[in-house]
């Protein structure tokens, strides 16, 4: 992996987010509402209620972040598509779950700090692959 060791540490710290992630994801497949920890009623019916699409986007979206992070360690500008694809797709995740029910007036505000964080950080990402495409660290 070419690039100063503060790009190193953060393609590194992305890795391992993109795994945290990934696991998630498989969590959620395999328990359903209840793969955050105990789910109230209203967590089953809303998980009762998400499209089949929507499964298989959160899994995009975990899954190109993490072949997004390995581009970037193999120095590959793949890591560019990918990222974009996982970008793209957390914000059809959140912005249809946000859009289409009723989870803030019913969990609160709150429940939308995280997504903004995981969005973020695909952004960041995202960026920094662009960068390393500059700069020659990736190619």
């Amino acid at each position: 992996m070419r690039g100063p060791w503060w790009f190193r540490l953060a393609v590194i710290a992305f890795l391992l987010w993109s795994l945290m992630g990934v696991f998630a994801c498989l969590q959620q497949f395999r328990l359903g509402a209840d793969a955050m920890g105990a789910a109230s009623d209203y967590d089953r019916a809303l998980f009762a209620r998400l499209p089949i699409w929507y499964m298989a986007d959160y899994a995009v979206a975990t899954g190109t972040a993490l072949l997004g992070a390995l581009a970037l360690i193999a120095g590959s500008v793949l890591a560019i598509p990918l990222l974009t694809i996982s970008l793209v797709a957390v914000m059809i995740q959140f912005g249809w779950l946000f859009a289409t029910t009723d989870i803030i007036a019913v969990k609160g505000v709150w429940v939308i700090y995280f997504p903004l964080v995981i969005a973020a950080v695909a952004a960041i990402a995202l960026k920094l692959a662009h960068l390393a495409r500059r700069r020659g660290w990736i190619g």
